[in-house]
């Protein structure tokens, strides 16, 4: 059976557009949102972020901060992940404003308090650098192909996430709707 999912971490930068990549390559119904109320990105120093609004694009950030100091954000991994954030989608967008993209089977969120923030979602606990992003894409992908390897995963969900959690040592939490 195929599955609708979305990914959701804060920014709709690193942990969701991982998974979402990943997802996408594989063909499987993807898409991703950010919970916050901006995007942000890490600027030169803790205190001076990049903030954006949802719906300013990839591109426009890559060139932008091309301009700024490309060196910076060439070493901390941000002008790469936004390259691959081009070559998915066009902007990050906000989970409280997707309505017009319709409903979801799925929701994998990939931070708690993005977690509280949705309903009806798995949350797979990924700390927010690029190298967890990578593990978690992996994680989201597969627990994504054991859920639309089964036939009625609203019965089987229980043993899927046991099963899991087992062979990955990582605990999840999840919250099952219907409507």
């Amino acid at each position: 059976m195929r599955l609708r999912y979305a990914m959701v971490c804060s920014s709709n930068q690193n942990r969701s557009m991982e998974a979402h990549a990943v997802l996408k390559r594989e063909g499987f119904d993807v898409a991703s949102y950010g919970t916050g109320q901006h995007v942000k990105l890490p600027g030169p120093s803790i205190r001076e972020p990049n903030v954006y609004d949802f719906g300013t694009p990839y591109k426009q950030m890559l060139d932008e901060l091309r301009r700024k100091d490309p060196e910076l954000y060439r070493r901390n991994g941000i002008l790469p992940m936004l390259k691959r954030n081009v070559s998915v989608k066009t902007a990050p967008q906000r989970w409280q404003e997707n309505a017009a993209d319709g409903t979801f089977d799925v929701v994998l969120t990939f931070e708690e308090k993005v977690f509280d923030m949705v309903l009806e979602v798995i949350n797979l606990e990924v700390k927010d650098n690029h190298e967890e992003a990578a593990v978690g894409g992996r994680l989201a992908l597969q627990l994504c192909q054991e859920l639309d390897a089964i036939e009625n995963w609203e019965e089987s969900i229980d043993d899927v996430i046991i099963n899991f959690e087992r062979q990955h040592h990582r605990k999840l939490v999840y919250s099952i709707s219907y409507y």
